[in-house]
């Protein structure tokens, strides 16, 4: 029986159920001290930047260091983490390769936003690298948790997409079962609208289709969403459907997006594939991506499948077409 998951579906991969539960007592940690974050310690004051330039709370650094200490003694072989420049060999003889952001949103936590972690688990290969520069379709199991209300664990062994509770009694983590497939028909959006002069056209026709509402192709209103954490995102999508759009702009540094492939886009876009919906760059699937480098950017798109791929659609028509000519096109009502 798992320590800190209260049950696996049966038939699950042994190894890979050992993997996730270690991961999952860290993540019921990492819970416990952001609900103590303010009293126990000052786990939102800045550590300096990590590898890729981005900065570090306290928290990042945590997190990392607890998850590689619960999977030394586990059959993971190379991990690979956000807060770390190369990969890590942990267990020479072990079958895995694990890529982690142990702590995705970590800016939120002076606001008390949802935070979280996001994973993927694949067959170890025959070095560091080789065993995460490859497509995204190869991902055994991935998952992440969100530090919100609830403390969610939600998981894929490639069969559907499982939803955990933390219970805070008891330390471990219920299965409430397999979730529903993300809904089609969703009037929400999340974007960062401040970077619209920055888009490419698709993305800005797009945008401008939406905040049209009954007027526009669409007929219908929609409300935007930000929380500028992608865990939280994806949990509202999973649960009431929708679209994310994170493109590349025009900015230096922005070129080919912000979120990194190897362990946030891939592991996100595999639960979001396993749950009905697409995941994208904007054009080409994100599973079949491969990253050149282990901490490669790409533009992310992701939500309802339906949603996804009218964006798709728009990157399809001439550059120079704007919002005025899809006005008149019932194509993009949708």
């Amino acid at each position: 029986m798992p320590d800190n998951l209260d049950r696996v579906p049966a038939g699950t991969d042994a190894v890979q159920a050992d993997t996730v539960d270690r991961i999952a007592g860290v993540c019921a940690a990492i819970a416990r001290r952001i609900a103590r974050s303010g009293i126990a310690e000052d786990l939102g004051a800045s550590r300096g930047t990590n590898t890729d330039g981005d900065t570090q709370k306290a928290l990042d650094v945590i997190a990392d260091e607890a998850f590689v200490a619960a999977l030394k003694t586990s059959a993971v072989r190379y991990y690979a983490s956000e807060e770390q420049d190369e990969v890590i060999t942990l267990d020479p003889s072990g079958t895995l390769a694990l890529a982690i952001d142990p702590l995705d949103g970590s800016s939120n936590i002076d606001t008390n936003a949802s935070i979280g972690s996001i994973f993927a688990i694949y067959r170890a290969a025959g070095s560091p690298d080789t065993s995460f520069l490859r497509p995204g379709r190869e991902i055994l199991a991935a998952g992440y948790a969100i530090y919100g209300p609830q403390c969610c664990l939600m998981v894929s062994f490639g069969e559907g997409v499982l939803k955990y509770v933390l219970d805070p009694e008891t330390g471990r983590f219920t299965l409430l079962g397999r979730i529903p497939d993300i809904p089609a028909e969703a009037q929400e959006y999340a974007i960062n609208a401040s970077n619209y002069r920055h888009w490419p056209a698709p993305i800005r026709a797009y945008v401008d289709d939406r905040v049209a509402g009954t007027e526009g192709p669409a007929g219908r209103n929609f409300n935007m969403r930000w929380i500028a954490s992608l865990v939280a995102e994806t949990h509202r999508i999973m649960t009431r459907g929708g679209i994310f759009l994170y493109p590349k702009d025009s900015r230096k540094g922005y070129e080919n997006g912000r979120l990194r492939l190897v362990y946030e886009c891939a592991p996100i876009a595999f639960l979001v594939e396993q749950a009905g919906g697409r995941a994208t760059d904007g054009i080409n699937a994100i599973l079949d991506a491969v990253p050149l480098t282990l901490h490669a950017r790409t533009p992310f798109v992701f939500g309802s499948a339906n949603k996804v791929m009218r964006v798709v659609t728009y990157h399809d028509l001439p550059e120079q077409e704007n919002a005025a000519l899809f006005n008149k096109r019932g194509l993009f009502r949708v």
